[in-house]
């Protein structure tokens, strides 16, 4: 006799898990889309910034010769070291977690 709204409420709620699954699936490969984008954009930007500040810094040193201009030139090149080497520790740690990224869903 009430057997039917049991086997309703065990449907339903099958039905609401698979829809909640299909949902964070969903959310999760627009996330790891939404990252992959990020970080490209990212890298692309400070490919830009790098060779922006080379250049300057090139036309800097081809203006002229001071004190304090040798100066601001010492302070970028400083600056351009220390970017180089935060771009080697991110390509380092992408390569490391490459492996992770392997089994990641893609297009």
């Amino acid at each position: 006799m009430w057997d039917w709204p049991i086997w309703a409420a065990l449907v339903a709620g099958a039905l609401a898990g698979v829809a909640a699954l299909v949902l964070l699936v969903r959310r999760a490969r627009q996330t790891w889309r939404d990252f992959k984008a990020t970080r490209r954009d990212v890298l692309d930007q400070l490919d830009d910034f790098t060779a922006k500040a080379e250049a300057t810094a090139d036309r800097i040193e081809a203006v002229g010769d001071t004190a304090e201009l040798r100066e601001s030139l010492g302070r970028l090149r400083l600056s351009l070291a220390r970017l180089g080497v935060l771009r080697a520790a991110l390509d380092e740690a992408q390569d490391t977690f490459g492996c992770v990224t392997a089994f990641v869903p893609r297009k």
